[in-house]
């Protein structure tokens, strides 16, 4: 076991990643930077606790699982490692652990952030062997003073993370995104992150490295229903963009009907100008139910812009998945890698345009 290292008066760290001169530093602290997520009564949350239990059962089951959180900083450590504190890491059949409990590990190089490696959570039975958390470390195969981006899990939730680096390693704050204001996205589990390989792998997250944008992902699985409280919290975001997709979580179509266009002009009467995109299900074949959903979706659309919006879009679902069709799902619903590649190209290239 390495020496059990001292981060400041009040706080010990025990490890054993066998690294003699290892220190560990608080995520929360300076000089690292939190994005997409803050903490809130002792954990990291992607939203307030208190509107998340107003909205449903299901919001606050999962509004304090990780999507889209990121911790960002330069340093010239040999070596990454962490320590994170968990209280309810998920497994799932249809899912890798990497992505729903894992960190990816991402490096900005002649500045692209290029994918090193991730901290995967070890075999467990049932999230016993890890229901704590776990640690993980990372050697760098090249030396020399990067800026680095660790990805938070899709599908747990993180009380705390600690980060492990060579002792005396230099340790700078990260260079602020190129575009501050976030994009929010507001959907289902497909926005959540299900069933992507690692936490880098969702359409977000491509979106965030391809144009240095930051996002906050409120992805909600089962559980995004256009709420009357989730509405009220939402239309107050301080976002640049915002993108809703959660036609799969409405539980009928006559819900869909009737909330769809309700969302939309609650968010408009609060941010006139701000950039609204639509997106139906990403899927390529269409049954008849789905079409029909696809109809009140251009509906909403299609009254925007009669009255005048031209600061709305829509973005269907079998252009999302055009480049993967039908192989870009893990059981006909969540997209797998190829899937969420084609979402991010078809909407990044859309992007590209807008901004």
């Amino acid at each position: 076991m390495s020496k059990i290292t001292e981060v400041d008066k009040n706080l010990k760290i025990e490890t054993k990643i066998e690294k003699d001169d290892i220190v560990f530093y608080n995520a929360l602290e300076e000089p690292f930077k939190i994005y997409g997520i803050y903490h809130e009564n002792g954990r990291f949350r992607r939203m307030p606790e208190s509107v998340a239990k107003a909205t449903s059962d299901g919001v606050l089951a999962l509004h304090a699982n990780t999507a889209g959180g990121r911790v960002r900083f330069k340093t010239d450590s040999p070596y990454i490692a962490i320590n994170a504190v968990m209280d309810n890491p998920s497994i799932f059949p249809h899912c890798a652990a990497t992505g729903t409990a894992g960190f990816d590990l991402y490096r900005k190089k002649d500045g692209k952030d290029e994918y090193l490696r991730t901290f995967t959570p070890p075999a467990w039975d049932a999230a016993t062997d890890i229901k704590d958390g776990y640690e993980s470390v990372i050697d760098m195969s090249e030396t020399g003073f990067f800026e680095y981006t660790i990805n938070f899990p899709t599908y747990s939730d993180v009380k705390m993370l600690y980060i492990g680096l060579a002792e005396g390693s230099k340790l700078e704050s990260p260079t602020p995104y190129k575009y501050e204001k976030p994009i929010i996205y507001y959907g289902s589990s497909i926005t959540q992150g299900g069933c992507s390989a690692r936490p880098g792998i969702t359409y977000q997250s491509y979106i965030t490295r391809r144009f240095d944008y930051d996002h906050i992902n409120l992805g909600f699985s089962g559980s995004a229903k256009a709420e009357p409280e989730m509405i009220e919290y939402i239309k107050n975001l301080d976002m640049s963009i915002f993108v809703y997709d959660y036609d799969h979580n409405a539980p009928s179509v006559e819900h869909l009907r009737n909330t769809h266009e309700v969302m939309f002009k609650a968010i408009r009467e609060a941010q006139p100008e701000l950039p609204i995109i639509m997106m139906s299900r990403p899927v390529y074949y269409l049954s008849e139910s789905e079409k029909e959903r696809l109809e009140i979706i251009k509906t909403t659309y299609n009254n925007a812009i009669a009255n005048g919006d031209r600061n709305v879009y829509l973005i269907e679902g079998p252009e999302l998945m055009k480049y993967a069709k039908n192989e870009g799902t893990v059981d006909g619903c969540h997209p797998n890698d190829l899937g969420f590649a084609s979402m991010a190209k078809v909407l990044g290239d859309f992007l590209e345009k807008l901004i």
